[in-house]
């Protein structure tokens, strides 16, 4: 007997339990299966969430009705708001997470979750249909020999897939420190045609806080009023938080690390994946700035109730010797005694240029690949695309069109559109510089963008929804009172002077001076008791009155970039058939003409962003496709 389920979900990392989980709630029986149920979502690196721009995409996964934002607000154990100096659209959530904690919470939602059901077993070939058209999967066999059949399969394989660990000459099979490797999956895909790669990715050591001298380290704390990532009301910030340390390398540090370089596998050609630029192993560090005296690292506790600190920053394949005799030469690390050293993972990837914007293989109908399978580095960009996998298996089910997110909606949609458009080189990782809507695209407003769109798929549940109206609302009555109120010279003259600003001569309406950098909407509330009570009265929290202000300040660049963004639309709303053949237009460059032929853009706007397709080029589809 085979069991069959509507969507099956292969590995429990953190795009898996995304993308089960949504599948689940939006009706479908769903099928997880993880090689280590003591494992969900396990951060096998460091134990954070967010940062910059990869913060806005935790509250859009939020926004979506996904659930890590949820989860890392139970398991906080420090919070912090990077860019608070710069502009708003700047601004980037980043938490630090009991490890143990977060893993636990995810489990407890899953083995709860109806319509979802856990397997532990490793899959080693995947069923595929290979009698039609195209190749259309049809389920998974494990390594216990177990089949299981489903509608639509979700690829989450994170660094599992012909993965080999390596510290310095000596190297092993495994997808992380203590886990084995997954082997015939990627056999199954190439039978597919399916192209596959090597990509590369490392850790650092895991230190023994007992034998680290915190007293001479400078310590970093979380904000003094920390925030949260999750919208919903079911969360509160961090309490009680711990603070983290920076340690600093030296020339000292350097000599020893180089004494190594030798046997280092990045370096005698052993490694030939490539690893992520802005994660860089201590050795790559120091052939890359060969000038630098010292590298600042961070020192960060793995949770409340463990001893195990991660050394941010020393990431390392080096000899395990020549990593303990450089962590020794670092101040306050003298006596330090490591769990276990660093070290670099190769492993199977697929180039996602491969895929389609709902993230279904071109190649094999109802395939979904989500996470570092698609060549991307991270929890947060895995999560995104597991929600988004989830989402979509589920709506293919049932005849739906995909959800694909624009780049002026989403971070997540501008991640997306990257992978399948320019496809990628190195492992992929998100920034703000990324994306043309920065402004658009704050972490403060991805519910009002999102949440709308999560209601109606049927991933924010009603209660959430009203509850989103109604701080939609009171945002919006906030701004149309600054609007709509005038303030005489003689309520807001004390302000001016105890601030030593110049005064005024006239009376102005609210929104002229909330507009203005000298104030904020807080300070304006206190000079202005009227304003206060209305406040007070509407019930407006310290969240909601920093939204208005952001909205306030930044209306004029807000709404340019809006304009912008409805101007190239007109080339996302001109599509171009799936099956058309480029070869057939002569006018296009013959670059233009394969890299049209290898992605199929769906559109003229994606078109557009292909790497190689000039602005000509452009103009020759558009006036084919009737422009």
């Amino acid at each position: 007997m085979v069991e069959r389920y509507d969507i099956i979900v292969v590995g429990a990392g953190h795009a898996g339990c995304e993308a089960a989980s949504a599948a689940a709630r939006m009706g479908c029986r769903t099928l997880l299966v993880t090689m280590d149920m003591t494992k969900f979502a396990s951060m096998s690196c460091n134990p954070a969430v967010g940062g910059v721009a990869k913060g806005q995409i935790v509250r859009e996964i939020d926004a979506l009705g996904g659930e890590m934002g949820e989860v890392t607000d139970i398991s906080t154990i420090q919070f912090r708001m990077l860019n608070r100096s710069k502009g708003a659209a700047m601004w980037s959530p980043r938490a630090q997470c009991d490890k143990a904690a977060f893993s636990a919470e995810w489990r407890r939602r899953l083995e709860n979750r109806t319509n979802l059901y856990i397997w532990q077993d490793s899959v080693c070939d995947l069923l595929i249909d290979h009698s039609g058209s195209k190749p259309r999967i049809t389920g998974v066999k494990t390594q216990m020999g177990v089949c299981f059949e489903a509608s639509a399969v979700v690829l989450t394989a994170g660094t599992f897939l012909g993965g080999v660990m390596h510290c310095g000459r000596n190297n092993a099979p495994g997808g992380r420190a203590g886990d084995a490797a997954s082997t015939g999956v990627t056999e199954a895909l190439a039978k597919c045609g399916i192209e596959a790669g090597r990509m590369k990715t490392g850790t650092p050591a895991r230190l023994d806080a007992r034998t680290i001298d915190f007293e001479i380290l400078e310590p970093q704390y979380g904000d003094e009023r920390p925030s949260k990532f999750s919208f919903s009301d079911t969360t509160s910030a961090v309490r009680d938080q711990l603070p983290c340390f920076l340690v600093y390398t030296s020339p000292e540090v350097h000599l020893a690390l180089r004494e190594g370089f030798a046997d280092s596998p990045l370096f005698n050609g052993t490694i030939k994946g490539i690893g992520p630029r802005y994660c860089p192993s201590i050795e790559d560090k120091l052939r890359t700035f060969a000038d630098k005296e010292q590298h600042q690292l961070f020192l960060e506790p793995e949770g409340r109730d463990t001893n195990e600190y991660y050394l941010n920053g020393f990431s390392s394949s080096l000899p395990y010797e020549v990593q303990l005799a450089a962590l020794h030469r670092i101040r306050g690390l003298e006596d330090v005694h490591a769990y276990r050293t660093g070290y670099a993972i190769e492993y199977d990837y697929f180039p996602p240029t491969q895929l389609k914007h709902s993230l279904e293989s071109k190649l094999v109908d109802n395939l979904y690949f989500a996470g570092q399978v698609n060549g991307t580095t991270g929890y947060e960009e895995a999560a995104a695309q597991g929600l988004l996998a989830g989402i979509n298996a589920s709506r293919r089910l049932k005849g739906e069109e995909p959800i694909v997110l624009h780049r002026d909606e989403a971070y997540i949609g501008v991640l997306i559109d990257d992978l399948v458009t320019k496809g990628v080189d190195e492992p992929y990782r998100m920034f703000t510089s990324r994306a043309e809507y920065r402004i658009l695209l704050r972490q403060d407003n991805a519910d009002r963008r999102l949440t709308p769109l999560g209601h109606k798929i049927g991933l924010i549940s009603q209660q959430k929804y009203e509850k989103f109206v109604q701080k939609k609302e009171r945002v919006e009555s906030l701004i149309s009172y600054c609007h709509s109120t005038s303030v005489k010279i003689s309520e807001i003259q004390s302000y001016f002077i105890s601030h030593n600003l110049p005064t005024i001569t006239q009376g102005r309406k609210l929104i002229d001076f909330a507009r203005r950098n000298e104030f904020t909407l807080a300070a304006l509330a206190e000079a202005l008791p009227k304003f206060g009570r209305f406040i007070d009265d509407n019930h407006i929290s310290e969240e909601e009155l920093e939204c208005a202000e952001i909205e306030i300040k930044y209306s004029g660049y807000i709404e340019r970039e809006r304009m912008v963004a409805e101007k190239l639309h007109r080339l996302e709303d001109i599509t171009i058939p799936e099956e058309f053949d480029y070869s057939s237009i002569q006018s296009l460059t013959i670059e233009a003409r394969q890299k049209l032929q290898r992605i199929r853009p769906r559109s003229i706007g994606q078109a557009s962003r292909i790497p190689g397709v000039s602005p000509a080029d452009i103009n020759v589809l558009l006036v084919k496709f009737g422009r």
